[in-house]
Parts: C-alpha cells; structure tokens; sequence
C-alpha cells in the first residue's frame, strides 16, 4: 500500500507515493484516505492501460510548451513563424505563459476569446485561437496533457467579406496612378492571379518571352523581426508555370528594357525599390499603393483583390475549375470556389436570363396563346362542343 497518513498543522492527511516508470518518485496529498486510494487505482489502471502521464509535466508553463512548439516545426515559412511568435508574445503569453498547463480549463479559454472579441476582428479571434488550440495540441502529442482545454469553445462567426471587382478601365486608371515602375505588378496580380509576394520575387529568368510563360518558383515574404526574405511559394501547388498573353508579356519587356535589364541578368528582381533593392510590402503599400488608389476613386481596394478578381473572371469566362486551381497555385479546388469565386451583378444578370430562358419561355408562349384574340372559326368550334 503506498497510502500513508500524515499529520499537518491542519489535522491528519493521507499521502500516496508512487514511482513513474522511470523510477523517479511523486507523491499527492488528500483529506480522506477513500480520495487517496481511489487517486492510487487510477492511476496504477492508467499504466497497465499504456495512458499514464506523468502528472509532473502537466505543471509544466505554458509558456515553455509555447516555445517548444514554435521550434519543433522546420517546414514552416518564415511569415508564418514571425507571424506565430507575435500572436504567442502579443496575446497568449500575457494571459498564460506562467500558468501550469494542467491548471488551464476551458472556461479560462473561452474568457480570453470573448475578451479578445470585444476587441478585435472575428478573422482575427480565430488566428490567435488557432495558435492557442496548436499550442494545447502539442502538448497532448507529448503526453503533458490528457485531452486539450481548447473544446467546445464557442468562437465568432465570420461573415463572406464583400469585395470590389475590379473592371479593365478601374485597372487602366490604377496602372497609370501607380506609374511605369509598378503597372505591370498590378496586370500580373489581375491576369495570372499572382499574390505580391510572388511577384516581388519573381526574377528575370523566370519569364520566357520565347513560351510567353511565367513560373513561380519563390517568393518575398516577410520574416522574424520584419526581415524580407526570399524563400518557397505558399504551398507545393504555389510552384506553377502559367501562360501569359501577349500584350502582358510586350509589357513585361518593355518595363526590363526601361531598366535597362536583359535576359542575361536572370537572377534580377524584376520589380525594386527607387533604391534599387529588394520590395518591403509595408513600405510598397504605404508609399505607392495607397497613394493610388486614393487618386484612381478605388479606396479600399487591396492588392489582393486583384488576385480575387482574376479568380472571380476565371469562373465567370467559364474555364474549368481544374485550370483555375492550376493558375491560382491552390492545393484545393474548393478554395478556388469558395474563397475567391465571388458573385458579381455579370455573373448574376447571365444566371437570371439563362435560367428565364429554361423555365419561363414555354409559360409566355402558353400565355401568349391564351390571350390570342377569338376567330369566328374557333366560336364554331365552341359551339359545336357544347352541342
């Protein structure tokens, strides 16, 4: 029996003591001696079961879980570790980075969600709660914890955002606002559906006037400490080569010949800073992009939408889902059709008239007969019916 009593300054207490398997010694304390032998079976079946955790780990911080699961993880993108790291040094750590995580219960999650509610956007609640869920899940994967107090957490509903479509003329008059040194990026962003991490990184010697083709293959994106760094597109299906029209590609070249760069310089940034240097996209859409959209009449568009628009024509052209996903880089085509594909008055005026078509047409030429004016032959016809 490994239930001994023991006396406190608070009267009698019944101590188990126990060994783990690998021999270190934890012992637990309860008022009653019938909570101390129930605790001792239960945890004597949980390892004959092969479901013993080690209560220790279970007071381990928060806080260093966190820091574990932000480096375990080689395959992850720089954007997506700095992006990680401040939500965790932001918004997780304040609230639990001392805590001992088998202290942590789901009522405390769901009150730092509703208090994250109050103050932040319901796309953003849910980021910082899939950090803390990751967070939790890795520490059940390392046996600290049974089961993860992220359940049955009630979250904020994220409405479909309603997003401008932009038409060629709206994209003319941005190409000119934004000048000679970026219209093409706006024109890869809306005809290839090109993110503007792709486009910055795109180098001479990934465009072949020749096959009129451009391949993606790398991307610039921002890293810890808000570092740009060069590194693999979004995901697998992020690395394509898409087919680009003629005019574009008459103005890929023209804008390389304007600076002075020929097929020889492949390892060259098309697009750079006045300065001559990588792009920084905060800087790009607080010194070129804002400006311009303000002067085109389009504030609030974002570079992004050019991304959606081009996925929105896609299905409105009527191109197969398949290409579409293809050119966009997803890794799902549902992606393509429910993020992307919105429904713009076109698309909805061409269903209306395709569907009036199909089920209306033979009610008007019905109607239409049985308002026809009566002849004297059809006043025969009715009168020798009724005969």
């Amino acid at each position: 029996m490994s239930v001994h009593a023991c006396k406190t300054s608070r009267g009698t207490r019944y101590e188990v003591r126990l060994r783990a398997p690998d021999g270190r010694q934890y012992k637990k304390r309860f008022r009653t001696r019938r909570d101390a032998e129930a605790f001792e079976a239960r945890e004597l079946a949980d390892r004959s079961r092969g479901v013993w955790l080690d209560p220790r780990d279970g007071q381990r911080s928060f806080g260093d879980v966190a820091s574990q699961w932000l480096a375990t993880n080689p395959a992850k993108r720089s954007s997506t570790r700095a992006r990680d790291e401040s939500i965790l040094r932001l918004h997780l750590l304040p609230e639990f980075g001392e805590r001992p995580l088998a202290s942590i219960r789901p009522r405390d999650v769901q009150a730092l969600v509703n208090a994250w509610n109050e103050k932040n956007k319901p796309r953003t609640v849910r980021r910082q709660y899939d950090v803390l869920r990751a967070v939790f899940g890795s520490a059940v994967d390392e046996d600290c914890l049974a089961r993860t107090p992220c359940r049955n957490v009630k979250l904020p509903e994220v409405l479909p955002l309603e997003r401008p479509f932009l038409n060629g003329d709206q994209l003319a008059t941005l190409g000119q606002e934004v000048g000679d040194a970026y219209a093409p990026m706006l024109y890869l962003g809306t005809v290839l559906g090109l993110r503007w991490g792709e486009i910055a990184g795109l180098r001479v010697g990934r465009i072949d006037f020749d096959a009129c083709t451009v391949t993606i293959a790398e991307q610039l994106t921002r890293g810890e400490h808000g570092r740009e760094v060069l590194g693999q597109p979004k995901s697998k299906a992020g690395r394509r080569r898409c087919s680009v029209p003629q005019p574009l590609i008459a103005m890929l070249e023209t804008h390389l010949a304007r600076r002075g760069l020929t097929s020889g310089d492949a390892d060259a940034f098309v697009f750079v800073s006045p300065k001559g240097l990588p792009l920084r996209y905060d800087r790009w859409r607080r010194r070129v992009w804002l400006p311009a959209v303000e002067r085109a009449g389009l504030p609030g568009l974002t570079f992004h939408d050019l991304r959606r628009a081009n996925a929105t024509a896609l299905v409105l052209d009527g191109v197969d889902v398949k290409t579409a996903q293809t050119r966009l880089g997803h890794s799902d085509p549902r992606l393509t059709l429910a993020v992307y594909a919105m429904a713009t008055t076109e698309g909805d005026l061409a269903a209306s008239q395709r569907l009036g078509r199909r089920f209306l047409d033979t009610a008007r030429d019905t109607r239409c007969a049985a308002e026809a004016p009566r002849t004297e032959r059809d006043d025969e016809d009715v009168s020798a019916l009724s005969l």
